[in-house]
């Protein structure tokens, strides 16, 4: 209409950022998910390694939003709804919800990705009692945690080449071990107070 009546083009860009300034627009509600207590949502997702002369695996995580704990995960070479599942039933195993009463199972949250968005997922979910919820697309901060994971394994365990799947596995379980026990998770303000001194 604008450039109909006044002959000239203005963006759509300029025009949300001039209502945005004025409040005339809201920007988009993005609902921020996040736990109270371990085992309320668990965050999920796939990453990409390679295996020299072997080719790309998929690494699938179940990781405590609460806790930041690294709950169950699988090198895969593929990224389809089966390995969801089982990965999934490692960590129901792990934690103890599958043999114990609980009043909720954990909440999964992940991506859009095909193996999550699946009617066979939503079934699997449906048995175990688990409810699902996907961040919202292009909006990778909604996994934030499981991302940020994903590149702190990386920026360790790629410092070398492998050649073997087996030597892979073996890289993630022992940086996966550290990580669960042996590192001394600071929150932000507690790293910045200690580098300040």
């Amino acid at each position: 209409m604008f450039t109909d009546t006044e002959q000239y083009f203005v963006s759509e860009v300029s025009v949300c950022r001039i209502l945005k300034a004025h409040d005339m627009i809201t920007s988009p509600a993005y609902i921020v998910v996040t736990a109270a207590a371990i085992n309320q949502l668990w965050q999920t997702d796939f990453t990409y390694l390679k295996v020299i002369g072997w080719g790309w695996f998929c690494l699938s995580t179940i990781l405590d939003d609460y806790s930041r704990y690294i709950i169950s995960w699988k090198l895969c070479t593929n990224m389809k709804t089966e390995d969801v599942t089982d990965i999934l039933d490692l960590a129901l195993q792990a934690s103890g919800c599958d043999q114990v009463h609980v009043v909720h199972k954990p909440r999964l949250l992940s991506d859009n990705g095909s193996s999550y968005v699946s009617s066979g997922l939503a079934d699997w979910l449906q048995d175990k009692g688990m409810k699902h919820s996907r961040g919202a697309p292009y909006h990778p901060q909604t996994q934030g945690k499981i991302e940020r994971w994903h590149q702190t394994l990386k920026n360790r365990i790629l410092l070398e080449n492998y050649f073997l799947p087996g030597d892979l596995e073996l890289q993630i379980r022992t940086f996966i071990d550290h990580y669960n026990h042996h590192r001394h998770p600071l929150t932000g303000r507690q790293a910045k107070r200690r580098r300040e001194g």
